[in-house]
């Protein structure tokens, strides 16, 4: 049988606090050389994960 969840009231506390702050993105032109080391490494979760955040800097508006 496994031990009971303890929800702590710091931890929702925490995640809605970051939840609510803004998050700085790097540069495009770092996000696009992250796409370009992932690809050449062959890292495809680091390719979706470069390209998507490139866009989000890029055009802060998308996905608002």
């Amino acid at each position: 049988m496994s031990a009971p969840l303890v929800r702590r009231p710091t931890e929702h506390a925490a995640i809605r606090a970051a939840y609510r702050s803004a998050r700085p993105l790097p540069s495009v032109d770092c996000l696009l050389d992250a796409l370009v080391l992932a690809r050449r490494a062959g890292d495809r979760e680091g390719m979706t994960l470069a390209a998507h955040r490139a866009v989000r800097a890029a055009a802060p508006e998308v996905g608002s």
